[in-house]
Formats: structure tokens, sequence, C-alpha cells
């Protein structure tokens, strides 16, 4: 078939299930959507080609598609997708950016469209390996709750033997307890081994020590691997047409197989708007300059283990080890000369005091000693290869002394992803710009923090990319042949401009942007209501005592739910403090409950008729879904501009300086606009819902850049109120 017919095809796919679909009424946007869709992905040339051999160069197609509030894009992207890919005997990857998301489409969309659907697919969810159990190491805990031997067994990183041995007798106890009843559990089959489906999934530090993990894995090795939760998981992916991934997953396991190659499968981003932050963390680095001790228990592992198999190799690995240890003590040392000051003049701030390295160009005194760090730790992980080599020649060889070779293979493990990033972060702070580089060479980010640990001072040097959009090229996009990016929010100040910038595909000639407007009417449905204060804004102390007060005096009057969204956790505590005692039985307060039990006591409250009043902050601004009466109110109580501290977006406005930009405009406007729109985008949720939504900086109104925000909003009545 040809792209035009495949098109066609997938289009009529679509038609046909809202057709089928009870109760569903046509959306001129949705189909617009769909339409571009298949349009994207029928003209994508997936699968190898050999341009040696005359065959022309690859079609790459990419869509980015601004998909309001209603249009219900899930649809639009899934059924033409899925279709297109039957047809073409290919895969869909679906990535998202939070588990709530995931789970609705796995549990809810993806069954519901395979029912209306003619041809009959399976779909998958795909999580990180850390979200399941590793069987061997959970059996070890739930019977013995500690290590056996050191030299045999001890697979724990300092910090958490540590913490071992802190905890009062009565804890550990629980502990075993606890890992012994999921065992159990796990053995009967009442649970599948995935941290998500357990009633009360665990903190992190009681579910890491039984997480299955890629580097102490030995794979088809180990003794439990036909039981293992993780590989059976892996296998439903194998048979799966559609799978659900997040774009953690998505950019952690590049080339490394684990999802679909990407240049053979259709690629779809929803709430893409979370792509770029999402590879600016998984491409930064860090390492502790202080905590080391556990470099000279992974010599020692390497040499036992490297001797019993005879691995020349290791005969340099006391060198490196010693190297390492010195150098990092060296590194700590002078970071503190350097920058001890500033760091201790810093102990009254929320978190870790922190500094960062002005244009990226270390102190000269850290240069050499850093350089020496990562030709040390190079040659400390060329040892450790060439022993996790002969480890897995062995256990080929060796199949019935699996379980011994799967712990001595974890001791490494457990341990090598540390150096690893010694390494890579060595690197990033090293990297400086050539000789004759002019001002298009972008520096990363480079900061040290200090923080304590007890009594114990802990150094830390972190190093990040500054422009996602770049880590992102080079790294996904070079790989990808057919993709849609789609989102509520991807326009920033009513152009998609910023956003392609951010994703690395401003310039992309593969790349075509779609606005489908929501099919609210936000005029008639909604107010927005900019209530300004006398105080200024940037006078926080002025601003925030007279937001309160305008905030207390407009929540007394919420009938039913309502969502207040702070700025900063301060800011929250000082509004709290403020409730008067009858109003404290109405607010709900982030993190005060797990978020599951405050939303289903906030739905509760408003179908028994009562007030409920949601107090929360970034991570409650979006993708709360709250229609009708449980959210007939917003609250924003300051512009979210993101924290001025951000050393990594610190460094980038630098950088803009520097090249004649300005930061402010370029950067941090169009990077509140979209924040704010999804603020905004918690009021209207249905085509039934009225909605008022409150912002009490004035600057919204009053400033240039506030009118360039306005416009990214949708098109609510705006009433402007004096300060009361």
């Amino acid at each position: 078939m040809s792209s035009t017919e495949w098109a066609q095809a997938a289009l009529q796919s679509f038609d046909a299930v809202v057709s089928a679909t009870e109760g569903f009424r046509s959306r001129a946007g949705q189909r617009l959507m769909a339409e571009q869709v298949a349009r994207t992905f029928s003209s994508a040339t997936l699968g190898k080609v050999d341009e040696e051999s005359g065959e022309p160069a690859p079609t790459r197609s990419i869509a980015v598609i601004q998909a309001g509030t209603g249009v219900g894009k899930s649809l639009a992207y899934c059924a033409p997708a899925i279709a297109l890919a039957l047809a073409r005997g290919t895969r869909v990857l679906i990535s998202t950016a939070t588990v709530a998301l995931q789970e609705q489409l796995v549990n809810k969309d993806l069954p519901a469209l395979a029912a209306l659907m003619p041809q009959p697919f399976k779909f998958a969810l795909a999580k990180g390996r850390g979200r399941y159990v590793c069987k061997l190491k959970l059996d070890r805990l739930a019977g013995h709750g500690e290590a056996e031997e050191e030299g045999e067994d001890d697979l724990f990183a300092e910090e958490e033997a540590a913490a071992r041995a802190k905890r009062p007798r009565h804890e550990t106890e629980a502990r075993i307890q606890f890992y012994s009843t999921m065992a159990q559990t796990l053995a009967k089959g009442a649970w599948d081994g995935d941290r998500d489906s357990l009633d009360t999934p665990p903190e992190p530090e009681v579910w890491s020590p039984v997480a299955a993990e890629g580097a102490s894995c030995t794979g088809k090795h180990c003794p439990a691997f036909s039981q293992c939760t993780y590989y059976d998981k892996r296998k439903e992916l194998v048979g799966a047409q559609v799978i659900v991934a997040n774009h953690d997953l998505l950019l952690s396991s590049l080339g490394a197989r684990v999802l679909p190659e990407l240049d053979n499968c259709l690629l779809v981003l929803d709430e893409a708007h979370h792509l770029p932050s999402t590879a600016l963390d998984q491409f930064a680095c860090s390492m502790d300059l202080s905590r080391i001790t556990w470099i000279e228990r992974l010599a020692s592992r390497g040499l036992r283990i490297g001797a019993l198999l005879e691995v020349e190799e290791i005969a340099d690995i006391p060198k490196h080890s010693a190297q390492l240890r010195q150098t990092l003590q060296d590194l700590a040392r002078i970071v503190m000369d350097v920058y001890g000051a500033q760091l201790k003049s810093q102990k009254d701030t929320w978190g870790p005091a922190r500094v960062r390295v002005p244009r990226g160009e270390l102190p000269e005194p850290l240069i050499a000693p850093l350089g020496l760090l990562a030709a040390s730790a190079e040659g400390f992980l060329e040892a450790l290869r060439a022993i996790s080599k002969a480890l897995r020649a062995e256990m080929r060889d060796k199949p019935d002394e699996a379980k011994r070779l799967s712990t001595l293979y974890a001791q490494i493990g457990m341990l090598a992803p540390r150096l690893e990033e010694l390494h890579a972060t060595a690197q990033l702070l090293l990297q400086d710009a050539p000789e004759g580089a002019d001002h298009t060479f972008v520096p990363a980010a480079k900061w040290f923090t200090l923080e304590m640990d007890g009594d114990f001072i802990v150094v830390k040097a972190h190093a990040s990319p500054i422009l996602p959009g770049t880590t992102l090229r080079n790294h996904l996009w070079s790989a990808v042949r057919g993709a849609v990016l789609t989102s509520a929010t991807l326009t920033s100040c009513g152009h998609f401009d910023f956003f392609l910038r951010e994703a690395g595909l401003h310039g992309d000639e593969a790349t075509t942007t779609l606005e489908v407007p929501s099919p609210f009417n936000y005029a008639a449905q909604g107010t927005l209501i900019a209530a300004e204060t006398r105080a200024d804004p940037k006078n926080a102390a002025q601003f925030t005592a007279e937001m309160v007060d305008a905030l207390l005096h407009d929540i007394a009057r919420v009938e039913y739910g309502a969502l207040v969204l702070f700025t900063s956790r301060e800011q929250m505590r000082q509004a709290v403090d403020a409730l008067p005692t009858a109003m404290r039985s109405v607010v709900l307060v982030q993190n005060a409950l797990p978020r599951t039990q405050l939303l289903r006591r906030h739905r509760e409250r408003v179908e028994n008729g009562e007030p409920s009043v949601i107090f929360g902050m970034q991570s409650f601004g979006e993708g709360l879904d709250l229609p009708g009466r449980l959210c007939e109110s917003v609250f924003i109580t300051k512009l979210p501009f993101a924290p001025p501290d951000d050393p990594v977006g610190e460094a980038r406005a630098e950088w803009l300086r520097a090249v004649g930009r300005d930061p402010f405009s370029e950067l941090v406007v169009p990077a509140t606009a979209i924040r704010l729109a999804q603020w905004v985008g918690r009021a209207i949720r249905t085509e039934e819902d009225m909605a008022h939504v409150y912002c009490y900086d004035k600057r919204l109104t009053r400033t240039s850049y506030g009118q360039r925000l306005l416009k990214g909003l949708p098109p609510f009545a705006l009433e402007q109120r004096a300060p009361l």
C-alpha cells in the first residue's frame, strides 16, 4: 500500500471506533488530530535502509500536536497509530510522563479500543527494572534480614549498612517480617512482584534492598530466572503490538534493546511538555567526594573474584583504588578551600548548600585532580569489565554453580554503577571550550553542594548539560523515524517555537505542528479573576501577607471543591498557619496525607455536599482531574516562575546573556507560560463545568510579559479586582 492508502485506512479505523462507541459524540478537533497522526505515521520509512545499495534515504516524519483539554487525544492517536502498526507489521510505543496516564491507557483506554477494533492486538506496560522485586534478594532478606557473610553475601551499599546498624532491634525484626510476608505473597501468586501493585507501596528505603537492578542482574544465568517478575514482564512486551512506557525509561534505555527499536516503530510521546526536563535529569550526573569507603570494598571484591577466575587485568586494581580514594579526598579539600566560605554561609537554606561554577570554567586547582580521577576510574572500570566477562563465561560453562556465580556478579554490580557515575561526572566537569571555540560552544552547568549526614560533612560535585534540545537531537531524534508529540500545553504565549527548541526539533524539516483547540466554551464556562494586591510580588514578605488575607477571604466562600496552588513551601506554610480554626477542617494540605488518600477524602467531602479545599504545589498543578464540583475554583497565589536558584537554569541564563540574548524573555517567560497554562487547566475539565480561576499576582495584567502569558491561557472572561 502507498502511504496515502495507509493513512486513509487508518482514519477509517478511527471513524469506525468512534461510530461504535456508545454515547460518543464526534468531535471535529479529535478527527483533525487523528488525520495528522495517520498522515505522519504513514509517511515514515521504517526498518533498516541500505543507502549504499542505492535505496533512498529514509523519510522521517514527526508531528507536534497541541490538543486542548476535552479533545480526546488518547483515542485520536491510539486508533490510527495501532491500525497503521498492524497494517505495516510494526509496533506502537507510547511514552507518558506520569504513572496516572500509563494506568489510564493500560487499564481503561486500550482495553476499550481493543474491544472495538476489527483486528485484535495485545498491549503491555513497560516499567523500569527497579519497579520489580528481585526474588534472590527478597528470599535472602526474608530468611535472614541481614547479610550472612561479608565475603559471600554483602550486597548493601555503605549508607544502607550504616542505617541498619543504627536501626532499633524491633524495627529490624519488623523489616524481616515485612520481607517474609512479601516473599510468601509472591510465592503464592497473590502478588506479581510489581511495587506499584502492592496495597501500600513501601518507602524507597524499604524497597531499595529488594529492587531488581541491571548492574547486579545475571539474567538467564540467575537461578531464579524462571520465576523472575521483571523478565516475565519483558516476555509480555515481546508479544505486544502496543507498549506503554514513560519518558524516563525511554531515554534511559536508548540503545539497550529494552523497548522496540526507534527506527522501526511508531512513537507517541504524550505529556510531551515534560520531555525536555526529563532529558536534562537523565543526562545530569553527580559524585560524592566524601563517602568513599565503597571504593575499598569494590576493590577487595574485584581482586577476590578476579583471582578466583584468573583474570589478569586485576593487577592494577589496588593502584586505581588507592588513587581514586586519595584524589576524591584531595578534591573535597580543594572544593572547601575554594568554595567553603560560600557553602557554609548558606546553613539556614532549604536543602543542601550550593555554589555554581560561573561559565562552567573550573578553578585551576581542580582540573588536574579531576583528570587523574577520570583516568583511574576508566582503568578500574576496564578491570571490572574483564571480571564481568569472565563471570558470564563461567556461568555459561558451569550452570550448576549459577547461584554462587550470580552472587559474585551481584557483589561487583551493586557498587560498579557508582564508579561509572564517578567517571561520567569527572568527564562532564572537565568539558571545556576547545581552543578557538566561538560563542556557539555551550558549557555544561557545574556546581558543588555541602550537606550534613549526622555529624559528617558531605561534599558532592554535579554537572549537567544545559540545552535539552541538543541532548535530545543527538540521542533520541537521530534514531526516530516516525513520532507524534502531544500535550494540552505545547505552545507558549501562543507559539510552538519555545517547545520546539527545548525538544530539539526547531528547524527540523521532518517536523510539522498542529494546534487543536479545546471544544469547551471557556468564555461562557469560566472567569479569570485578576485579584490584585498593593504589594509588589517581588517583595515576598509583604506580598505573601496581603495575598494570604485575600485568599482566606475568597476560600471562605467556597461551597464545594477548590484547589489552591502555591509556588513555595514557605508560602503554603504561612497560609496554613493563618487559617482560622473553623476553616482548618475544610483544608487538605499536600503531603499531610498520601496523595491517593487526600484526593479520596476530598471527593468524599464534596459528594457529601461539604466544602473541601486542597492546598498544593507544582505536582498538584498538573495531572489532577477534578471535574464538576470537585474543583469549581482554582486559586493561583503567585505566577509560577521556576525557582531562581536552579543551577542548570542559572547556567543557561548566564550563557544566553553572554551571547547577547535575553534569558527572561527567551527562557523564563515561555517556561512560566506552559506551567501557568497547566495550572489554569485544572479548572475546566468537561463541557458542563463552570469554574473561577483567581490569580493574586498583578504582574499578569500590569506587565508586558504578563500580557504574553495571558495569550497562552484559555479565553476566559476576564474580571479585574482591586486590592481588598
